[in-house]
């Protein structure tokens, strides 16, 4: 009887939205890292450094390779630390430092040629990687100790991407600014023109200002919740078992899938969106309004999150938001000279839909717990390395294709380009993310986590604690 009032009424958590509020800031610090990676670092490369499509190909390429030991093993690493700060905020204390000290060095032009310019960028870029997935990892994992409840996690990741959606829409307006106001360079027409100087500056104040931000999350951020398998109590499984066991977890491979296919859409479609903008669009000027209008949206949608999610529930509220961007994509394909106004709005439409990103993070922290309830295997780092490792490599593969693409349809850096280059421009930016967010969307069908779920699973976790207390 007792084992029946304990699984039908468990404890009511309440979300406390101050701790969200400073959760929020650990996602700021982080695109204030990632977002210019991930928006101006292609351009960078090709416009500034000089540096081929093939180059820049396999510089993503051995990056990856790395990540494919380094996430896991980060993973690892997070989950067996222990300190008195607890095991995950010890990162975002201390590895933030090394984390902007690489950025800056990322977007640094070396005074070397040849080998030498390709090496160099190669270890930065590679040094930047695995900072950023010591506090990627570990920020994601933190939600999981600090709420035990499945819709309280999902209000703290609401409040991350709300977090994430500010921030984008500050660097959407004021990046392309900031580095045109540090730039000495001029095009043809004799207006000013992005060059190292710039790119440089800009990332040295995204980097400053990302360190208060990790801090602040850090300090609010107790990690309260004790929550451990039974076999992982007793003793330690080795890193293959672990992986092993928690590739059975089907809900999680939906969900890294998911979030692979997403993250493949999205970045590849950021990182070309500039070149949409100057070439194919034909004003620089319009950079800053198109990315800001997508961000703002962006923050609407994930205003929406708390609410939408608990009416519709995570997978379904996924598939709304998932249909919403490939409509988008689609008609943004079919009108590439729609002007002005035409642009903005369906980037505002689009933009509503890049809030779906952060139902998987929510959706990942039930995929733990499920892990947890059935195949005893509870390892937040590890499971968020794998998120990890999907979104950089989603970053390196839609990276090192989409510029490759732009290699061989003829792109000449600082010019007037073809026809034929201007629709294959098109068609990266919008074709390939929709049929990329297609394909994310298949597997959700199989997706089972629901509310009803994740109470009947929580309650059970709590039962069998309180027995080995």
């Amino acid at each position: 009887m007792a084992s029946q009032t304990m699984q039908a009424a468990p404890a009511v958590e309440k979300t406390n939205w101050f701790t969200g509020f400073c959760y929020s800031f650990g996602e700021v610090g982080s695109q204030l890292s990632w977002a210019m990676i991930n928006t101006y670092l292609t351009i960078f490369y090709t416009d500034v450094v000089g540096l081929s499509g093939v180059a820049i190909s396999i510089i993503m390429l051995i990056a990856r390779i790395w990540d494919a030991v380094n996430d896991p093993m980060m993973g690892v690493i997070a989950d067996r630390t222990r300190t008195r700060w607890g095991k995950f905020r010890p990162y975002l204390m201390f590895a933030s430092p090394f984390l902007a000290i690489f950025n800056v060095l990322t977007f640094t032009v070396f005074p070397v040629q040849g080998l030498a310019k390709v090496v160099l960028c190669l270890v930065c870029y590679i040094g930047a990687g695995m900072a950023y997935t010591a506090i990627c990892i570990t920020y994601g994992g933190l939600v999981n100790l600090i709420a035990r409840d499945s819709q309280v996690r999902m209000d703290y990741t609401s409040c991350r991407a709300v977090g994430a959606s500010v921030i984008k829409i500050i660097i959407s307006a004021a990046a392309a600014p900031i580095i045109l106001y540090f730039s000495h360079s001029f095009d043809a027409s004799g207006a000013k023109a992005m060059d190292a100087s710039g790119y440089f500056w800009a990332a040295v104040i995204c980097s400053v200002a990302m360190l208060p931000c990790f801090w602040l999350c850090a300090w609010r951020c107790k990690e309260t919740v004790k929550v451990e398998a039974p076999a992982q109590a007793a003793e330690k499984k080795p890193v293959l078992e672990s992986l092993i066991k928690m590739c059975k977890n089907k809900m999680l491979l939906i969900t890294v899938f998911a979030v692979f296919a997403g993250a493949l859409a999205i970045m590849s479609r950021m990182s070309m969106l500039t070149y949409y903008v100057i070439y194919v669009v034909g004003n620089p000027a319009m950079i800053a309004p198109i990315f800001t209008t997508m961000t703002i949206l962006e923050l609407v949608g994930c205003v929406c999150l708390p609410v939408a999610t608990r009416v519709f529930g995570k997978r379904n509220w996924l598939l709304i938001l998932s249909a919403v961007q490939i409509i988008g994509f689609v008609i943004m394909f079919m009108f590439p000279n729609g002007g002005t106004a035409f642009l903005l709005g369906i980037s505002a439409f689009i933009g509503f839909g890049n809030s779906s990103a952060n139902v998987c993070t929510g959706m990942l922290s039930d995929c733990i717990e499920y892990g947890d309830w059935k195949y005893g295997i509870r390892e937040e780092g590890l499971t968020y390395s794998y998120m990890s490792f999907g979104v950089k490599l989603a970053t390196a593969v839609g990276g090192s294709v989409t510029v490759l693409l732009l290699t061989a349809s003829g792109y000449v850096p600082n010019q007037e380009q073809t026809e034929a280059v201007k629709t294959g421009i098109n068609a990266v930016v919008n074709l390939v993310p929709a049929a990329c967010i297609f394909l994310s969307s298949i597997p959700l069908f199989w997706y089972k986590l629901n509310a009803k779920t994740m109470e009947k699973i929580r309650a059970e976790l709590d039962e069998r604690n309180a027995k080995r207390a």
